[in-house]
């Protein structure tokens, strides 16, 4: 009689396991990217590398580009408000130019409420003497037409509008206190129609 084999008694714990397959360790933000879908042929940027997104970096700073610059736009309010406070300056007629019927560049009194492109000038005239204004026309380099504001210091005048072929457009008189705006409308003159000396300041742009 045959004796049957005796079990296995080795314990199920002791026996080994296969081994298991090691995977890498990727890191998080790979998976991420990983995941997001990308148009084919094309590579996106990195996810921590803004460097080339200059909205993003350079949002709220200074731009490079000379055309984005901001500029100090000049109205005519300010203007306006520049020539009345020049000629409030020059109510002394210590500070009146001592050569008559030309246009000259203020004193530095009447210049100190001007600030950026502005340029202040004054004119003493006899009486019924007159000077000539410039029309409102673009300078050179410039599409803009350029402005420009009177203000009376003292005496009596009128502003005469003429047209390109010499006809009378419009007589105006330049009150003390006010500020005249002058149009593109054709030639100006300034006219003393008082007594005694007129003084007048003109700020342009």
């Amino acid at each position: 009689m045959k004796e049957s084999p005796l079990p296995d008694s080795t314990p199920a714990s002791t026996v080994a396991a296969p081994p298991r397959a090691r995977t890498a360790h990727r890191p998080e933000h790979e998976d991420a990217a990983r995941a997001r879908p990308q148009a084919a042929g094309t590579a996106g940027p990195a996810v921590d590398d803004l460097a080339g997104i200059g909205d993003i970096v350079l949002a709220g700073a200074a731009s490079g580009y000379a055309h984005l610059a901001a500029r100090d736009t000049v109205t005519i309010g300010r203007l306006a408000a520049a020539a009345r406070a020049a000629a409030d300056a020059l109510a002394r007629p210590t500070l009146w130019p001592r050569r008559a019927d030309r246009w000259q560049p203020a004193p530095r009194t009447a210049r100190r409420g001007v600030s950026g492109r502005m340029r202040v000038s004054v004119v003493a005239l006899r009486p019924n003497a007159f000077v000539e204004l410039a029309a409102d026309r673009p300078r050179a380099g410039r599409t803009e037409a350029r402005s420009e504001v009177l203000a009376l210091v003292s005496g009596q005048a009128h502003l005469v509008v003429t047209g390109p072929d010499g006809a009378l457009l419009a007589v105006q008189e330049l009150a003390r206190g006010k500020a005249r705006v002058l149009g593109a409308s054709g030639g100006h003159q300034l006219i003393n129609t008082g007594t005694a000396t007129l003084v007048a300041v003109r700020v342009g742009a």
